[in-house]
C-alpha cells in the first residue's frame, strides 16, 4: 500500500511520539535514553520553523506509521543553512518502502527552501540504515569512535553527509 506523505501537524504528535520512544527505550538506536511526551513533542513541532526544519509523516489509512524531519546541525548562525535529518519507521512497518519515499520529501523540501548541506548520525552497528542513507545519495565522512554510552556500553556513530541544492 502506498503511503501518504505530508508535512506533519499536531494532530500528528501523539503517533510522532510512539514510533520515536520505541527507538529510545530498547535500542542504541537513538542516543535519548528517556522517552519523550507528547506535550515534549508539541513544542519540538511548534519550534520547527517550516523551512530549514521541517517534519514530514507518512501515513497508510489515516495512521502515521513514519516520521522524517530536519533540525539544526550546530548551535552557531553560521550553521543555519545546514541540518541534522532523521528518519524513523513504526518497527511493523520497516521493510514495506514507507522509509525512501518519506526521507525523499523531507530532503526536496529542505533542499527547495535552501538547506546547503543535510547530515545524519547513525548508530552503530546498523548496516541497514547505513546502506539507506548510501542510496539517497549521502556519504560517509567519518566514524565517531565510543561516541555514546547506553544499555551499559559504549556505542560508535557513523557521520553522513549529503549535498543539497
Amino acid at each position: 500500500m502506498e503511503p501518504t506523505i505530508r508535512p506533519a501537524t499536531g494532530d500528528d504528535i501523539e503517533q510522532i511520539t510512539a514510533i520515536y520512544n520505541e527507538y529510545i527505550v530498547d535500542s542504541h538506536v537513538s542516543f535519548d535514553e528517556e522517552p519523550h511526551t507528547p506535550e515534549h513533542r508539541r513544542a519540538w513541532l511548534a519550534a520547527k520553523d517550516g523551512r530549514f526544519h521541517q517534519v514530514w509523516v507518512a501515513e497508510v489509512k489515516g495512521e502515521v506509521v513514519g516520521a522524517a524531519w530536519s533540525g539544526p546541525w550546530r548551535d552557531k548562525e553560521a550553521y543555519r543553512r545546514s541540518v541534522e535529518t532523521t528518519v524513523v519507521i513504526d518497527p511493523e512497518w520497516t521493510g514495506r518502502g514507507i522509509g525512501r519515499p518519506l526521507y525523499a520529501a523531507l530532503l526536496d523540501a529542505i533542499a527547495a527552501a535552501g538547506v546547503h548541506r543535510a547530515y545524519a548520525i547513525v548508530a552503530l552497528p546498523n548496516d541497514h540504515s547505513v546502506g539507506f542513507h548510501h542510496a539517497l545519495g549521502f556519504r560517509t565522512v567519518g566514524v565517531l569512535d565510543d561516541a555514546g554510552y547506553k544499555l551499559g556500553r559504549w556505542w560508535s556513530t557513523e557521520l553522513l553527509e549529503k549535498k543539497l541544492g
